[in-house]
């Protein structure tokens, strides 16, 4: 649990699990059951008043998926608002891609790899 998550996130958190996307199923794949390299994922993680698409608490990561929609203007402020916000917890965001995850897992997983070895 995350300290500062209400019910209501933590249910969110839990129907966002149950209805996944392609990608974050595709990724989720790939992190379950300590797979990469013995850390342990969280998927739709509450934090505060956000849900994290994955989680480490080991690395004190937030992986985040993104769909098309995430280039729009207004959404890529909110997205930027949203990762200042979960930096000043003294967490580190990573963002990806839909098709980076669906078409380039391997590099993405490098590069979730290579954070893990500089942070860790």
């Amino acid at each position: 649990m995350w300290k500062g998550a209400s019910a209501r996130i933590f249910s969110n958190a839990q129907k966002l699990r149950m209805n996944a996307t392609e990608a974050e199923e595709f990724l989720w794949l790939a992190l379950r059951e300590n797979q990469l390299d013995g850390l342990k994922f969280r998927r739709q993680h509450p934090l505060s008043v956000y849900i994290a698409d994955f989680y480490c608490h080991k690395l004190k990561l937030v992986i985040e998926i993104d769909g098309g929609y995430h280039q729009t203007k207004e959404q890529m402020l909110l997205d930027e608002e949203r990762t200042t916000t979960i930096e000043f917890q003294g967490l580190k965001v990573i963002r990806f891609t839909n098709e980076e995850v669906l078409l380039k897992l391997p590099e993405v997983l490098d590069k979730i790899k290579e954070f893990a070895k500089l942070n860790s």
